[in-house]
Formats: structure tokens, C-alpha cells, sequence
């Protein structure tokens, strides 16, 4: 009887397999022959995505033998598509690579330079969100509500800091058309109260239009010890700086692997990989044997380095011949009227920054090596952009060991850099160079970051390498463009028109013009005939080879901007059709022309919401400009696990508040930190350590204190709470209570607080980051080991 079951179950293994093999034979064989047809062509009429699913082709009957099925085949992009990468850095200035006439050597982008045509006109918005939101839209910054960089946005359309439905990423059309899409580094286009585990995350990456997001969400981070997040999850680094971490090696391993495994998933199907890395914005961050390299190579200081570059630039015949050195506003200080001790301070900082771009070189060249090595290099269109706008004159006029302490207004001191010499560029600094250097990386052109008026702001170079398509090699480009142009250079080479629609929302008309005519016509005539600049109440328009500016503030001083800086800007005019690095004003002479230009910036402004018009700098910083309703007095957490970036937590310093904590402390006791917020640089921690409250204050060196308990911790349900008054003084000092149960616990005084503290996150139940108090360091991310039932933060009204 068994052995008859046996063999009944074997004849049926053999009838099914064999079933079964037919089918599948049968099935490759309809595979075959219907591969040999073209998938349908919807790209052509597709002009609203996504795409409607397609129609049902085949044949319904009463059973499957006598149907012919029609199984739904996906989107594919146009036959010959490439994929597309697109680089852009950070705060890298016209002159600052070897390529470009600059004193770094970066021997990938020369090299990838050699075999693409080099836009030497292009220009990016001179700040960092807007560029990338006009980058990505293919309209301008103003029309895709990024007029300001998020953390400055306002209740204005222009201002809002909300990418609207109506300007779709060009992530989310090519995805939608059959593309595999990724981003990688920073981000900088989520709305900042949106950088939550609430959300929405439909503004965010993923959200719009990538598949796959590792990176960060706000304006910097720190380099080793970054605030990641893969998709919308925040996640750990994969190691320590000690055993070799950097944001840029890591984020090039990661696009290298994915670029990877798309082609051995999919192996006709092409890839959209935007490549955004945090270098070289500060803080900056390289490693020490790179540092050594550079070491006594910019003693000569940065007048002398402007006309060492500016005559590289001459003999490369990236500038024109006849280009003139911009000569130093009497804003910035001349080197030689640094003392040695300057001198020696600001050299160092330099060979740091030099240091993070040659670092960010190799690793770029990576992630385009592995492209060439995958043989996938010649069908891969690749637009690389050295710098989301110029140099960035954010350490200030002396530089800094901390950006923070510059961004807030601190001068840290020339010791803090002297002192601490052989740490800068490592894990303990967040340094920054002084505005001289940004200046002299910017050459031959005026001013720096954040002055869209002049092109020290807004001129980046633009490499475009596709040997598929483009048989220049190593050709300059002269027409007049703009990061607007990229959308619709991408939309152009991969045969895929702009969608009008985009989920059932009208779409802005594209602002770019495609820059696919120039690539087999060096002297073909610009496309882009008129263009606008504004940000921070600095303005500019080019018009048909002529350029009006009108620069409102310095670039570096970033408070009590006004109305009147606004109306009192003086306009200057250029024809940079002869003049290339705008070192003639000429508006005086011709005063009809000048006065055509500030009416067609005018008409521009109107057009492109870039009205109302704000020099405003650290007053728009308030989060209360982004908030509907009455900001909140109070905030309560729960449990031992909550992570938020700090400006979603609670915003306590400099106002006078409390945090109450009720906790269980079990019999064996308990340490860890309860609640903390910012990083080893500046931040503020309350703990328990060594059976005691304690609450750590860390400001930027200066004003560090310990304030320990008093009181040792009682068994089972405790209140531990800690109170803040403000003393009035401009630091935003006061005195600082400890309470356990409602009883005095110990108490000392804050000389010094900030409102915001590092981009590392606001935490309840460890320090998971950089430990803001360096006591409990060796216990890593000190979780507090009894329970916590709640946290609650209060505002509390001031004393009479």
C-alpha cells in the first residue's frame, strides 16, 4: 500500500514538472516573441504622468485554455535612453579646481573634463535650496517657492520654502517614463517642521520622485558624524571616524552599489542617480593625511593666490582672453595686513578646505569610474556642476574653529585656532576659512556666496560628458546659461517631452531652455536671452549679453539688514559680452541702458513671484514666520526612545523654562541621559551620572559648565526637573536650578546660551551622536537604563 502512494506521488511529480516545463518553455516562447515587438510607444502622447496603466489586449473565455492572456508590461524609457547623472557640489567657487585655473588639484575632473564640453558660462542662484529646487524643477527658484533657503522661509509664494505640486522634479518624470531613480548627499528642499517622523514625507525625496534616498535633509552636517537617513528612516553611520568614516566616501559607496545593482536587476533599464554632495560646505571636514599634502602651500595669501589663478585661467583658455582680475572690495582685508599669527591661523584653515575638495575629487571620480568600468560610461549622459553657488564667506572675516559660533554672531578668537592648530579638519572642529579665501576661490569674479548680483556668486562651471552623443572633447561652451537649462537638457536627450500634468495637477511651464543645441555647435547663438538673480533683496538681469546688478548687504553680516539697504543699493551695469568677469561698471554711461534692465528686472520679478522683496538675513531664521496659530508654550514626550531634529523639539534657550521628567529609578539604581539636544561642539544634556541629576550646558569652548546634583536618587517613581531663568544679558545667560521631587537638587549659572545648537538631533533617553557632555563619552550613547514615563518642557512667564 505504501509503496503504491510512493509511486502515485512520484507519477504525479513527473506529470507536473513536465506540465510545468512545458509551460514555462511555452511562456518564454510567447516571451520571445512578443519582445521582439516594440513596447508601446506612450512617451509620445505622454504628456500627463504617471502613465495610465495600459489596456488589456487580451481575451476573456470561460476557462483559461480557451483566453489569451496580456500580461501588463512596464513603463520602459525610449529605445537608446541614457542614463543620467547628475553631480553637484557645494560651495565650491569658479576658481578653486585645477581644472578651472585653481590652486586644488582634481585630477577626476580633469580628467572627465577632457572629454566633455566645459560650460564656462553657467550659472547657478548663488545660494544653496534654490539652487537646487531650480536644478531639479527646471523653473526658477522663485517659481518653485524656494526664494530663501528653508530654514528662512515665509508666509509668500516666492518664500515658502514649499516645492509646489505644480513644478514635478525631473526625478518623478523620468521615474514615471521607465527610469530607476536614486539621490544621494544633501537634500535642502523639505520644509524644516516637515523633518519629522510625522511628516509629510511627500516632500521629501521619495517623495518626490526617488526611489531610493541615503543622505541628509537639511543645509549641512557634519562629515563624520553625519544625521543620516535612508528613505524617511534616520539611520545609523556604518563606522566610526576612528576606523576611517567620511560622509563623501560613504555616500559614493552607496551610489556605486546601487548604480550596481539596478543593472544586474534590470539590464536594459536606465538609471537617473543625482549625486549631491555635502562638500565642500562647511563644516570642513577632511582627512589628516590629505591636510598634509597642502601643508605651506597658500602662505603667499589670498591676494596673491587671485592672480596666480586668474593667470592659470588665461593659459587653460577657461576665461577669455583680455578677462580682467576683479580687484578687492575694501570690505575684505588684504593679506599683508594680517599679523603672522593670522597669517599662520588662516593658512591652516586653507589647506583644510583645499584638502575637503581634493578629497571630494577622488571620491566623485570613483563613483564615475565604476560607471566606466561597468562599460556603462558612453551611454551615460553626465552633467556635473562644480558648486551650488561661490565660495562661502560664512566663517566671517576671521575664520572659525566652529561655524555655528560664526553663523550666531561669536567670535571665537584667534587662539581657538592657534591653540587647536593640528585638530582642524578633524572629528573636535567644525572650521570654516575667512572670507579672504572664499574671495580668492572665486576669481576672477566678484564676491562670493550669496551675492546673486555679482558671478563670484552665481558663475559655476558645468561639465556635460556623453560620448554616445557629444564628440567634443574638452571644448569650452560660451553661451549664457543657467541651472534652469538642466531639466530641460535632460528632457531633450532622453526623446521624453515635459509633462503638462503631473497627478492630475497643471504644471508651471518650464522656465529652461534645453542646452542640446550647443553640443555640435561651439559658436551656435544663446538660447537663454534673458535671465533674472534675486536673493536676501541682492538682484540681478542679463539681457541679451548685458548685465545689471544691484547688491544689497555684505554677504557676511547677517543681521539688522533693512528697508533702506534695499532701496539704497546701487545699480551697476556690465556688457560682459566684452567684459567676462564684470570689472567695468559702465552704467554711468549709459543710463538709458541701466534703466531698460531695472524695468525688465522689474517685469522678471512680477512673472516669477520673486515680489515681495526681503533683505532680511537672521530675523527670518524666527520658526514663528513658518507657524499658523500661537507658537507652542509647551511640549510633552514619552517613553525612552524619541529622536527629532532640534528645531522640531522643543525651543527652550534663551527663555526661561522648565523640564519635568517623571521617571522610575529600580532598585539597582540608574544613569543615562533623560533628555539632551545638539552635539560636543554645543548642546545641552540632563542626565543621571553616578546616582545624581546633572545638567551639562556645552557652548562652542566658551561658556561650557557642569552643574552636578546634590541630592542622591531615591528608589521607584522620582520627578526630577531642572529650571532656567534668564539673567536679561545679550548672551543669554542665567541661572540654572536642579529640583528631585520637587526639593532643591543643586543649581549654577549659564554665562552664555544659544537658540539652536548643531543639526544633530533633540533626544529623549540617550546621546546618540557626539556626547554633548564629554564625561559619559566612553558609555557611547548612554541610554538611560530606568524608565521614563514622561518628559515635559515648559515655557515659563518671567519673574516680576
Amino acid at each position: 500500500m505504501k509503496a503504491s502512494i510512493r509511486y502515485s506521488w512520484r507519477l504525479i511529480n513527473r506529470v507536473t514538472l513536465a506540465v510545468a516545463g512545458f509551460l514555462l518553455i511555452a511562456s518564454f516562447t510567447g516571451y520571445a516573441a512578443n519582445a521582439q515587438e516594440s513596447p508601446p510607444k506612450r512617451h509620445d502622447s505622454g504628456t500627463a504622468i504617471p502613465l495610465a496603466d495600459p489596456a488589456f489586449k487580451g481575451v476573456v473565455r470561460q476557462t483559461f485554455n480557451d483566453s489569451t492572456a496580456d500580461y501588463p508590461q512596464p513603463i520602459r524609457a525610449p529605445e537608446g535612453a541614457p542614463n543620467v547623472l547628475l553631480v553637484i557640489l557645494d560651495d565650491v567657487g569658479f576658481g578653486m579646481c585645477s581644472t578651472f585655473g585653481g590652486p586644488v588639484p582634481t585630477p577626476n575632473l580633469d580628467k572627465l573634463a577632457g572629454n566633455s564640453l566645459i560650460y564656462n558660462r553657467f550659472h547657478t542662484t548663488a545660494q544653496c535650496s534654490q539652487t537646487r529646487a531650480a536644478l531639479l524643477t527646471g523653473r526658477n527658484h522663485h517659481s518653485a517657492g524656494t526664494g530663501a533657503v528653508i530654514e528662512m522661509s515665509t508666509g509668500f509664494p516666492g518664500y515658502s520654502g514649499i516645492i509646489p505640486r505644480s513644478t514635478a522634479l525631473i526625478a518623478q518624470i523620468l521615474r514615471d517614463n521607465g527610469y530607476a531613480t536614486s539621490m544621494f548627499g544633501k537634500w535642502h528642499n523639505t520644509p524644516e517642521r516637515e523633518i519629522s517622523p510625522a511628516g509629510p514625507f511627500n516632500r521629501w525625496p521619495t517623495g518626490l520622485g526617488f526611489d531610493y534616498f541615503y543622505g541628509f535633509n537639511q543645509g549641512e552636517t557634519d562629515q563624520y558624524y553625519p544625521t543620516l537617513y535612508r528613505g524617511t528612516s534616520p539611520v545609523p553611520q556604518p563606522k566610526s571616524p576612528e576606523e576611517g568614516y567620511h560622509f563623501t566616501e560613504d555616500i559614493a559607496d552607496e551610489a556605486i552599489s546601487w548604480i550596481q545593482n539596478v543593472r544586474v536587476a534590470e539590464r536594459d533599464k536606465p538609471w537617473f542617480c543625482y549625486f549631491s554632495t555635502g562638500a565642500v560646505h562647511a563644516p570642513h571636514h577632511a582627512p589628516k593625511e590629505w591636510i598634509e599634502k597642502f601643508k605651506g602651500k597658500f602662505d603667499y595669501g589670498w591676494d596673491e593666490q587671485r592672480k596666480k589663478t586668474h593667470k592659470r585661467q588665461l593659459a587653460l583658455g577657461v576665461i577669455p582672453e583680455g578677462t580682467e582680475l576683479t580687484p578687492r572690495h575694501q570690505e575684505i582685508p588684504s593679506w599683508k595686513s594680517r599679523s603672522a599669527d593670522e597669517k599662520i591661523a588662516y593658512a591652516r584653515l586653507m589647506e583644510n578646505y583645499a584638502a575637503f575638495m581634493a578629497h571630494t575629487d577622488h571620491h566623485v571620480g570613483r563613483v564615475i569610474d565604476s560607471i566606466e568600468k561597468a562599460g556603462e560610461l558612453d551611454n551615460t549622459l553626465v552633467l556635473y556642476i562644480v558648486g551650488d553657488n561661490g565660495a562661502s564667506s560664512e566663517g566671517n572675516l576671521e575664520g572659525t574653529f566652529i561655524d555655528l559660533a560664526s553663523m550666531v554672531g561669536i567670535d571665537l578668537g584667534l587662539n581657538s585656532l592657534l591653540s587647536r592648530l593640528d585638530d582642524i579638519g578633524g572629528p573636535e572642529s567644525h572650521p570654516h576659512v575667512p572670507v579672504g579665501w572664499a574671495w580668492a576661490m572665486s576669481a576672477p569674479f566678484q564676491w562670493t556666496k550669496a551675492v546673486p548680483s555679482h558671478f563670484g556668486g552665481t558663475r559655476n562651471p558645468l561639465l556635460v560628458h556623453w560620448p554616445n552623443r557629444i564628440k567634443g572633447k574638452g571644448k569650452i561652451r560660451s553661451q549664457f546659461h543657467h541651472v534652469i537649462d538642466v531639466v530641460p537638457t535632460i528632457l531633450e536627450s532622453c526623446n521624453l517631452p515635459a509633462p503638462k500634468e503631473v497627478n492630475g495637477i497643471k504644471q508651471k511651464p518650464i522656465a529652461g531652455v534645453s542646452m542640446v543645441y550647443s553640443f555640435d555647435a561651439a559658436e551656435a547663438p544663446g538660447q537663454r536671452t534673458t535671465q533674472y538673480f534675486e536673493i536676501l533683496g541682492s538682484r540681478g538681469i542679463y539681457h541679451e549679453g548685458w548685465f545689471a546688478s544691484a547688491r544689497c548687504g555684505i554677504p557676511w553680516e547677517t543681521g539688522n539688514r533693512s528697508l533702506d539697504d534695499l532701496k539704497n543699493a546701487t545699480w551697476e551695469l556690465y556688457n560682459i559680452e566684452e567684459d567676462f568677469s564684470q570689472a567695468n561698471d559702465i552704467g554711468s554711461k549709459n543710463p538709458a541702458k541701466l534703466s531698460e534692465l531695472k524695468a525688465l528686472f522689474q517685469a522678471e520679478a512680477e512673472k516669477y513671484d520673486v515680489l515681495p522683496l526681503d533683505p532680511r538675513f537672521a530675523e527670518r531664521m524666527n520658526p514663528a514666520l513658518r507657524m499658523s496659530g500661537k507658537p507652542p508654550t509647551s511640549w510633552t514626550y514619552r517613553g525612552n526612545n524619541v529622536w527629532l531634529p532640534e528645531p522640531i523639539g522643543p525651543q527652550i534657550f534663551p527663555r526661561p523654562h522648565s523640564i519635568t521628567a517623571t521617571v522610575e529609578i529600580p532598585e539597582s539604581g540608574a544613569k543615562g541621559v533623560i533628555a539632551c539636544a545638539g552635539a560636543s561642539l554645543a548642546g545641552w544634556s540632563l542626565c543621571v551620572q553616578d546616582g545624581k541629576l546633572k545638567f551639562h550646558y556645552q557652548c562652542l569652548g566658551i561658556a561650557n559648565i557642569n552643574i552636578p546634583g546634590t541630592v542622591e536618587l531615591p528608589k521607584g517613581s522620582v520627578t526630577l526637573k531642572s529650571e532656567f531663568r534668564p539673567d536679561g544679558s545679550k548672551e543669554g545667560g542665567g541661572s540654572l536650578r536642579l529640583f528631585v521631587n520637587d526639593k532643591s537638587a543643586g543649581e549654577g549659572k549659564l554665562k552664555r546660551t544659544l537658540f539652536r545648537h548643531s543639526l544633530e538631533p533633540f533626544e529623549i533617553g540617550r546621546d546618540s551622536m557626539t556626547p554633548v557632555n564629554p564625561e559619559y563619552k566612553a558609555e557611547g550613547a548612554f541610554e538611560f537604563t530606568g524608565k521614563i514615563d514622561s518628559v515635559k518642557f515648559e515655557l515659563l512667564p518671567p519673574k516680576d
